[in-house]
């Protein structure tokens, strides 16, 4: 008896847009003639961080092999503005950064920054085609699953009973928050566990409508909520309930998990990168309170959490910290 087994063979995409970025231009015709020799098409080099830039503005790239070490701005701020860029514009680019460093605190690093694989200078001849064959199928396979969550909104926004969905950025909005809110309490309340309702609210919002116009605030207002939805877990609801601010329903199995160091993350990807618009970059400035309910004591309602946690990002907004506080004890709010 033969055992005959069949492999799907998954050849490369020739037509693959791939970007070369090295100061040094010996190294990146190397690279460049190497992809070339391999077969890949779609070739553009660059030896520096600004042109790249520039050409990613202009036309996307599904891989970018950048060098770590270069004049001006390295791999990795380079790396930060390209994923500015692809938030912008619904897009991701796999980012292999070329290192002659291998340190695993060096290496712990650069992941930290978004970065998504390396090529080791010592081993190029061996790693780079491995790598970029996988990150052909990477690029791919997260550009679809953008594309696909992108048509799911705009249907939202088509759809006749629409009025669960904000149609400026196709989130949930005032309603849905309450009915989400509503379902995570009968849960919490029937079988344990902790509601985190989360309130995000964008300082001076109605100064920023006078100084943009509405195409430039509709925006801003997108990025806000792909930035969070970016920054949250994927079960957790995500609303906008007004012009100037966004909540976070969430459920935790237990209280000792909503901490500040949680919501920081949250308040950090919101505060200190900026977001891209048509005028350009602008940062915004906001604030988190957050409302906490377990099983322990009785269940409030959709009002009194919502009206706590208002009182939550009044007092976070006045102390620039983030205000917590355990329905059981809501006097003895945390601050970060």
């Amino acid at each position: 008896m033969s055992l005959e087994t069949d492999y799907i063979v998954v050849m490369p995409n020739l037509d693959l847009p791939i970007l070369v970025v090295d100061d040094a231009k010996f190294s990146s015709t190397i690279i460049a003639k190497t992809l070339s020799n391999a077969g890949y098409r779609d070739l553009r080099v660059a030896n520096d961080a600004k042109t790249a830039l520039k050409q990613i503005e202009q036309r996307k790239a599904s891989v970018l092999i950048a060098d770590w070490l270069m004049p001006e701005m390295d791999g990795l701020e380079l790396t930060q503005h390209v994923r500015q860029l692809d938030e912008a514009d619904n897009h991701f680019t796999y980012i292999i950064l070329l290192t002659a460093k291998e340190s695993p605190e060096a290496l712990r690093h650069a992941f930290e920054q978004s970065i998504d694989d390396f090529v080791s200078k010592s081993e190029m001849s061996k790693q780079l085609l491995p790598r970029v064959f996988a990150a052909d199928r990477m690029a791919d396979q997260q550009n679809t699953l953008l594309l696909a969550n992108q048509l799911l909104i705009d249907n939202n926004r088509d759809l006749k009973h629409s009025n669960v969905i904000d149609r400026e950025t196709g989130i949930g909005n005032l309603r849905y928050a309450k009915d989400s809110l509503t379902k995570q309490l009968k849960h919490t309340e029937a079988r344990g566990g902790v509601t985190s309702y989360l309130c995000l609210d964008i300082q001076h919002w109605g100064k920023i409508k006078q100084e943009f116009s509405h195409i430039v605030c509709e925006e801003l207002a997108s990025s806000v909520s792909r930035r969070l939805r970016s920054l949250i877990r994927p079960l957790d609801v995500l609303c906008r309930v007004r012009e100037d601010q966004y909540v976070v329903v969430a459920q935790f199995s237990k209280l000792e998990y909503c901490t500040a160091s949680v919501y920081k993350r949250i308040l950090d990807g919101v505060n200190l990168k900026s977001f891209r618009t048509s005028s350009g970059f602008h940062s915004v400035c906001s604030n988190i309170g957050v409302c906490c309910i377990d099983d322990a004591g009785p269940i409030p309602s959709v009002d009194e959490v919502e009206k706590h946690c208002e009182q939550l990002v009044a007092q976070a907004r006045e102390t620039s910290t983030i205000s917590i506080s355990n329905w059981r004890s809501s006097d003895a709010a945390q601050a970060s």
